[in-house]
């Protein structure tokens, strides 16, 4: 994994863009219906900096000794249907997955509630990779990757979207683009529209024949290690129809980041087997117009970490994209 970039690091690190309630913070009526469906007190709460919503996630220590993984939010807030759609997709994946298994979910006093086992030693990767993480979480993805290649009945019986539907706000972004926008924004993309509009649209024909399923959000910061050093995968709120090699780009973004080759990591990994040349370009390119896009919006005030990391992720893809271009 010899390096070939210069680190370009984010202006917020990945384990402080959440802003989570903590256990005590959570109504007292929803901390009672938990402790009751879990058998015994909490005594102690360890929570998450990671990720970029509102929802409570945190392991919990109960006064029997054991632990569990617990995330919360309520009814009426919109990632509830996440929630509800993490906890069906977690529950029917194959055993090979890399990811923490469910162990209930519930409506608990106005509030969606998922339980899951807890992962020992559980840590967020830090940018730049490690070498040793970075071979563990690519390590993790072959596996998951095979797994989720031909999708289990349990994943045919969920009502998942297609590729094209999950994927939507990438694959429209430069057809769509507004070329003033652009020369304001990333101004050395504008000579090259047509292309990347040619590449947008390669990415719908390669993406819809997949016959597989994929994370749909795989990034760093939704990879877990443990104690031991393996890498877990997390949040599966996402998972739908669609080819895992996008995912794969999409992880190796942070690698991107660290300075790795990753043009090599990516030819040599399983999920991209037998693809055609253009489709790591294909995929760069959407990233590209989703990220540049909505990097520019307005900030999110409930989430202020988001539109930072659109636009660090813009700058990586742009990178990585000009450099096997030629642009630069």
């Amino acid at each position: 994994m010899a390096g070939m970039t210069e680190l370009l690091l984010p202006e917020v690190g990945y384990t402080q863009t959440a802003r989570r309630p903590g256990w005590a913070q959570l109504p007292a009526e929803l901390r009672a219906a938990v402790e009751q469906r879990l058998g015994a007190a909490v005594v102690t709460a360890s929570g998450t900096g990671a990720g970029f919503t509102q929802g409570f996630a945190s392991v919990v220590g109960t006064a029997d000794g054991r632990a569990h993984f617990v995330k919360a939010v309520p009814r009426d807030h919109y990632l509830a249907r996440w929630y509800e759609q993490e906890a069906h997709n977690t529950a029917a994946l194959p055993a090979a997955v890399a990811a923490a298994r469910l162990r209930w979910h519930a409506e608990l006093a106005g509030h969606v509630v998922l339980c899951l086992d807890p992962i020992p030693g559980a840590r967020v990767p830090q940018l730049p990779w490690r070498p040793e993480e970075l071979t563990a979480a690519l390590d993790a993805w072959a596996v998951t990757a095979a797994a989720l290649a031909e999708p289990s009945p349990p994943l045919l019986e969920l009502p998942l979207e297609t590729f094209a539907t999950t994927v939507e706000p990438m694959l429209r972004t430069w057809r769509d683009a507004d070329p003033d926008q652009l020369a304001v924004l990333t101004p050395e993309l504008v000579p090259h529209l047509d292309r990347l509009r040619e590449l947008e649209a390669r990415l719908v024909e390669l993406g819809t024949r997949a016959t597989g399923v994929f994370h749909g959000d795989l990034r760093l910061d939704n990879t877990v290690l443990d104690g031991d050093g393996r890498a877990w995968i997390c949040d599966w709120a996402f998972l739908a129809h669609g080819p895992a090699w996008f995912d794969l780009v999409t992880l190796l973004l942070s690698a991107e980041a660290s300075g790795y080759d990753v043009d090599a990591l990516f030819a040599a990994h399983p999920a991209a087997r037998g693809l055609p040349d253009d489709a790591l370009d294909a995929a760069l390119a959407a990233c590209a117009g989703y990220y540049v896009h909505a990097g520019a919006k307005p900030e999110i005030e409930q989430s202020p970490a988001v539109r930072s990391h659109q636009r660090y992720y813009g700058r990586l893809t742009v990178r990585w994209l000009s450099r096997r271009q030629g642009w630069r």
